[in-house]
């Protein structure tokens, strides 16, 4: 019997990266996943168990640390030897105007949002060439082709990240490693809860952003579907 493809999703302990997580071991992946803190972590894997997920392994490492990013890398091919899929998910959002937006607050976005993929990918490259190969998706947002009030952070480091994801794509494409994005819009997760969004009856849910993950490391090695646009199909009407 061949042995499981492996995968790392970072943010991986609650809303889109856990559907990720989940649906990638449904297709029988040995799945690495992280989360900030240790607490996050546990608890992510206590659900995981109850559902009788059990090719699955997690970290507590925090993406804006390179040093962090590093011994996460090291750890997966530790266990396991290989990479197939990296899925650069942790992200987080600040919002408030330009002239009121904590500096504090805008570093950590940037720090976690497009820094955390950087290192990532920096030191997983290695292992994927080593193996022949790999796939990387890099969770990104519609936030970074439309620009809104309050963004200046989020939208930065979103914006960054589509560029980032176009350029790394063309970096390592000619050593069997496909980076593609996916923009999804706005999702029904406990931090769309957070932010004022009461009503999430038309919003994407984490399983749809699962499910482009799932198709774009289908996709055969000779096509690389770069950029993935995810909308809800009905939202309100303006």
């Amino acid at each position: 019997m061949a042995e499981p493809r492996v995968a790392l999703v970072t943010g991986g302990t609650r809303g889109i990266g856990e559907a990720i997580v989940r649906r990638l071991a449904a297709e029988e992946f040995r799945v690495f996943y992280s989360g900030r803190t240790e607490a996050s972590v546990a608890g992510a894997a206590a659900r995981f168990a109850k559902d009788g997920l059990t090719l699955l392994r997690g970290f507590a490492s925090d993406a804006r640390r390179e040093e962090d990013q590093k011994r996460l890398i090291e750890s997966v091919e530790r266990e396991a030897s290989r990479l197939d899929v990296l899925v650069n998910n942790a992200g987080i959002g600040h919002f408030a105007p330009v002239d009121q937006m904590d500096a504090a607050h805008f570093r950590e976005v940037i720090e976690t949002n497009l820094f955390g993929p950087f290192y990532a990918i920096r030191w997983a490259a290695p292992l994927m060439k080593k193996g022949g190969g790999g796939f990387v998706v890099n969770i990104a947002s519609l936030a970074g082709v439309n620009a809104f009030a309050g963004g200046s952070a989020y939208n930065a480091s979103k914006f960054g990240l589509l560029g980032f994801s176009e350029a790394a794509m063309l970096d390592l494409r000619h050593d069997g490693i496909r980076i593609a994005t996916v923009l999804p819009g706005s999702v029904a997760t406990d931090w769309a809860h957070s932010h004022g969004n009461q009503d999430a009856s038309w919003m994407l849910r984490p399983e749809d952003v699962a499910e482009a993950v799932s198709d774009l490391v289908r996709f055969p090695g000779r096509a690389i579907a770069s950029r993935i646009d995810l909308r809800p199909s009905r939202p309100p009407k303006k």
